[in-house]
């Protein structure tokens, strides 16, 4: 579980990486046993939040439930938002961007 949490921590600072100028207008967190949350928000347009639960803890169904959003400003100028889902589903993205099977 600390695994998991670390390695989304450090995803949200990687997607905000690029550009060494962009500043952190915002950086909330709260982490529990059995669930997380936090949110980034920089000053070049990309914004990162997500949640995280562990469902069915001490069972042979143990998993980790996690939903959120990022966005970013493109090459083109437009801003492009995700919304995900990922579960014992697997990753399950949307956007209005991303072509639906």
């Amino acid at each position: 579980m600390k695994f998991i949490i670390v390695f989304v921590a450090l995803f949200a600072f990687a997607l905000a990486a690029p550009n060494r100028d962009a500043e952190t207008l915002r950086y909330d967190s709260n982490v529990e046993p059995h669930n997380y949350n936090f949110a980034v928000q920089t000053s070049d347009g990309k914004s990162f939040q997500e949640e995280g639960q562990l469902k069915n803890i001490g069972t042979d169904d143990e998993a980790i439930s996690v939903h959120g959003s990022y966005s970013y400003v493109g090459d083109d100028g437009v801003t492009y938002q995700v919304n995900y889902v990922a579960d014992e589903n697997g990753f399950q993205p949307q956007g209005a961007h991303i072509p639906v099977a």
